[in-house]
């Protein structure tokens, strides 16, 4: 397992966000999860990071990635994967 700064901003029932932990899985990589509220609207935290609420949502250090699956993938296996 790899450590990272990772910290994956998800809910348990998102299909995409399901998606980004079985990438950041297949890489081997240790990471942090945080869920957050299934309410768009009570999602304050991802709103004071992101400037948006939606999930899945990544912080790694000082990269910032909202709301994209495809994105946080293409970055992890960028810099964590095989080729890294």
């Amino acid at each position: 397992m790899t450590d990272t700064e990772i910290v994956l901003y998800q809910t348990d029932w998102c299909s995409y966000c399901a998606r980004v932990r079985d990438a950041l899985d297949d890489l081997q990589l240790r990471y942090r999860i945080v869920n957050v509220p299934d309410e768009h609207a009570q999602r304050t935290q991802l709103r004071d990071l992101f400037g948006a609420t939606g999930v899945p949502s990544i912080t790694d250090g000082e990269v910032k990635i909202a709301d994209d699956d495809d994105a946080i993938i293409e970055y992890a296996e960028q810099k964590y994967g095989k080729s890294a």
